[in-house]
């Protein structure tokens, strides 16, 4: 047998596995008639363990729940958005349920006159909210732009034409069909009319309402608890008519900003706390009367905002697609970048286009 001598080894790597493949030289020129040596990469086992330890990491790299309007954590973040029609009247304070709100945006129904507010929740689950009051078609486009389910007590002739054609999800105390809503003895109609998130969300499933969040959210950033050394208290006042006029005060050593109204503090009767939000945002709109009682004002398009957050005034203006109901209602600062907020409640307080608005800093 001749003395062959090993003169070459050519290792190709394969989707299926390793080939070596052993040239022999000398005066034998054999390829060891072309066989190939197959080495498979990994076991059945090992591709099993690789799988399970991809899948671990991927669930630790999913993000955490957040909530897309309020940027908190909290287990319902994926939840369904759910708008609720509140009413502004003094008679009616302390409201119930305000306080866990993710947003809230407030608009006078009424030109300079009465104002009603639509509290947006994801996170919070209170056991009451109210007092609650009728539907205006101002607010359809607004909670259709955060893919919300609207709840209401009746409505204006506009808003329940628009409602009872299907233009969105939305669950009607007049027709209470699920037993959604209810009222409290000892306290005068039309305000004592009250409903809990609980309630709201059964009638969600009853009805057939799809309850997974598609609402494309709010970009945020970092709580300022590190604020800049120059960060004084402020307060902004907005001036609706009394009562219905709305202060609020920073306090730069919480980073918060804290809400009254017609000069008394607005409490959450659920827990009698003092509402507390983290950002304001003044969305300017024009308006008009019709038909002598009702309101309409322009909150599509896009108009002039200001965002006040950690005790800073950020100037820009608003905008939302006329030719899309459902499109999110955006804020850009004057650079045209999307406006972040902090993390926490958001407070959207829609004013005429002279409506006077004022922001104080305090030595």
């Amino acid at each position: 047998m001749r003395n062959q001598k090993l003169r070459k080894v050519i290792i190709v790597f394969g989707t299926v596995g390793l080939t070596a493949l052993v040239i022999f030289g000398g005066n034998a020129l054999d390829w060891w008639e072309g066989k190939t040596i197959r080495i498979e990469n990994q076991s059945e086992e090992n591709k099993i363990n690789n799988n399970k330890n991809n899948e671990e990491q991927n669930k630790e790299e999913e993000p955490e729940n957040i909530s897309l309007i309020s940027g908190l954590k909290c287990e319902n973040a994926k939840r369904r958005p759910i708008a609720v029609m509140i009413s502004g009247d003094a008679v009616t304070r302390p409201l119930s349920g305000l306080s866990e709100a993710d947003l809230v945006i407030e608009m006078p129904v009424v030109t300079s006159g009465i104002t009603r507010m639509m509290a947006v929740y994801v996170c919070g689950d209170p056991e009451e909210v109210g007092s609650l009051r009728s539907a205006r078609h101002d607010f359809i486009p607004l909670a259709r732009g955060f893919d919300a389910i609207f709840a209401h007590w009746g409505g204006s002739h506009f808003a329940l034409d628009k409602l009872n054609a299907g233009v969105m999800d939305n669950i009607d105390a007049l027709v209470d069909y699920y037993s959604a809503f209810y009222r409290k003895s000892g306290i005068a109609r039309p305000h004592n009319g009250f409903t809990s998130i609980k309630r709201l969300l059964k009638a969600s499933e009853r009805f057939g309402y799809r309850l997974e969040n598609n609402f494309e959210g709010y970009p945020h950033c970092e709580d300022s608890n590190n604020l800049s050394e120059d960060n004084k208290n402020g307060i902004l006042k907005i001036n609706y008519s009394y009562p219905f006029n709305v202060r609020y005060e920073y306090q730069a050593e919480d980073n918060f900003y804290l809400r009254f109204r017609g000069g008394q503090k607005e409490i959450d009767k659920n827990n009698s706390e003092q509402i507390k939000a983290k950002n304001i945002v003044i969305m300017r709109a024009a308006s008009r009367q019709i038909e002598g009682q009702y309101n309409d004002v322009d909150v599509e398009g896009e108009g002039k905002a200001i965002v006040y957050r950690s005790g800073k005034e950020i100037l820009g203006y608003w905008k939302k697609d006329k030719n899309n109901k459902s499109s999110k209602l955006y804020f850009y600062d004057e650079a045209g970048e999307e406006i972040k907020f902090v993390p926490g409640q958001i407070w959207v307080e829609i004013v005429e286009l002279g409506q006077e608005v004022s922001w104080i800093t305090q030595e």
